[in-house]
């Protein structure tokens, strides 16, 4: 519904618009995101009149309802956005590791269950974003996820193995086994609808009462009594204290456009470095893609521990570093790794993309950590926790202190050129994220294939390792002379693999935004007029 604060802030965000001739009015809005739910949510909020900011805390708290195995309130967010007068910012709202936590307890943690819990970081993320940018009010923003959650829907399939794979560690905890086991307690079949009343009520509390509804209050006194009496660490006084903040822009440099990515907890610099060493690179044949691209990749991904040194961060965005690195690459010397990948994020996380007609775009990522996040749900709150303490602590940087945020290979990026977004786009898939995102760039950039193309054609990765391959149906005829006595190969046959990207581009012909769903998950566009 629309009540009266709506339409007047709907009212003075177009007399301010009109009223700025420096603003450029597009055809169209549009958002990507990876349910249909989500995308119908973003779109429903584009006909009331509001701005890509509410377009994507909409989207994002329905995603935090629809898609439960992948991210939640319970989990961690970073988002890139560009304002229509220009600016380029970003939102870190990473879990944050509780005061109470004890290095000495690092040897006792399993990979998931109460101990691997995090102060969670979407509900304040996505509350900064609309607070500060939105013009829709909150209980608005808030409706469509609360009604989905209230009064259900259908299980997408690929949701329902991602729970029954997790069916022997939900069956651990009370919470977890009522929300998302069916009421024989097993695991969903197709066609089932899951209704969440309790989140309902927790989504509620937020829409009435902003960040103290999740982080003080009934809500928060509920989490940290099971947390707590659970063996878990986080407290009252974790909760009240934590804060989503400005995020640190890094940029570098892309065939003639200028790329931005996240500073740590995010791993823009990576991303960047992937870039701009590809834009580098003598590709002259379809064979030589995947092996030099995956060069490069590895390269870069050496350089991860290193990130939040000032001069080694320099040295990973240097376009001279790039040149050389790319020059080794063309004249065959491949270098390899010999440390250890230590990414345990598994096919998790949930990633959207989206732009209205006045020049607002945001691309953000959130997620709880593995598949179901830490397994555990506080009965009668009705959403996942996150994992931050187990595999993911300190990830390449060794954070490992009160306090700290958990770095993630979250990437979440924009490409501009002549100060417009040409390109926004980011992925979920662990540590495949910078390769999707890169590689997709690439295509749609540089090999100026279409869109929807550049999100189809088949994408490689490489870590200490053989080169792995995209070789699914549909792309598996790609790279078949590649001769594997020749290189190590993998080829994987398995869909969503390798990170799934959703993004929109800048038709400048037509000024109007397109988007893009990646074709290995459930995902879809809807465009706004």
């Amino acid at each position: 519904m629309v009540n009266e604060k709506s339409l007047k802030a709907l009212f003075f965000s177009v007399l301010f618009i009109s009223c700025n001739s420096d603003i450029h009015i597009y055809e169209n809005s549009v958002i990507s995101s990876p349910h249909p739910i989500a995308s119908e949510t973003g779109k429903l909020i584009y006909s009331l009149g509001g701005n890509a900011f509410d377009a994507a805390v909409a989207a994002a708290f329905t995603l935090s309802v629809v898609e439960p195995s992948m991210s939640g309130i319970g989990g961690r967010l970073q988002a890139i956005y560009r304002k229509s007068d220009g600016l380029i910012s970003g939102v870190d709202a990473m879990t944050q590791i509780p005061e109470s936590f004890n290095n000495l307890d690092l040897d006792n943690l399993e990979s998931y269950g109460y101990k691997t819990i995090g102060i969670p970081g979407v509900v304040a993320g996505l509350l900064k974003l609309h607070s500060e940018h939105g013009i829709l009010d909150l209980e608005t923003i808030m409706e469509p996820s609360i009604y989905i959650a209230e009064k259900g829907f259908i299980i997408l399939p690929k949701a329902i193995k991602r729970m029954a794979g997790a069916k022997s560690e939900i069956e651990e905890f009370n919470g977890s086994k009522k929300y998302f086991l069916n009421k024989l307690s097993k695991p969903f079949e197709l066609g089932d609808k899951l209704i969440q009343k309790d989140l309902a009520n927790t989504l509620t509390l937020i829409s009435k009462n902003g960040k103290s509804g999740f982080y003080e209050g009934e809500v928060a006194l509920k989490m940290v009594n099971d947390i707590k009496s659970n063996g878990g660490y986080i407290s009252l006084e974790d909760l009240k204290n934590y804060q989503a903040i400005d995020s640190k822009v890094l940029t570098g440099e892309f065939n003639g456009y200028t790329a931005h990515s996240l500073y740590l907890p995010s791993y823009g610099a990576i991303t960047i470095q992937i870039l701009q060493i590809m834009d580098y690179l003598d590709i002259k044949s379809k064979e030589q893609w995947p092996l030099k691209v995956a060069s490069a990749s590895e390269i870069a991904y050496m350089n991860r521990p290193f990130q939040n040194n000032k001069d080694s961060l320099k040295s990973i965005l240097s376009l001279s570093k790039a040149k050389k690195i790319a020059k080794g690459i063309n004249n065959h010397r491949f270098e390899i790794s010999n440390s250890i990948d230590k990414d345990y994020s598994a096919s998790n996380t949930a990633h959207l993309t989206t732009a209205d007609k006045y020049g607002n775009v945001v691309s953000l990522t959130q997620t709880i950590g593995p598949i179901m996040g830490s397994k555990v749900s506080t009965d009668g709150l009705g959403f996942l926790y996150n994992v931050t303490m187990g595999p993911y602590l300190g990830g390449y940087l060794n954070e490992i202190n009160p306090g700290d945020r958990v770095s993630s290979n979250i990437s979440p990026t924009l490409f501009t050129k002549n100060n417009e977004v040409i390109l926004a786009l980011g992925a979920a898939g662990g540590n495949k994220i910078p390769t999707a995102i890169t590689q997709v760039s690439y295509r749609y950039l540089k090999q100026k294939f279409n869109l929807n193309e550049s999100l189809a054609l088949p994408r490689v990765y490489k870590f200490n390792g053989p080169i792995q391959l995209e070789t699914h149906l549909g792309v598996d005829r790609f790279y078949n002379n590649l001769d594997s006595d020749v290189y190590e190969i993998e080829k994987v046959p398995y869909k969503g693999e390798f990170g799934r990207i959703h993004a929109i581009a800048l038709d400048s012909i037509n000024n109007k935004w397109i988007g893009s769903s990646d074709p290995d998950w459930e995902g879809t566009v809807k465009v706004f007029k």
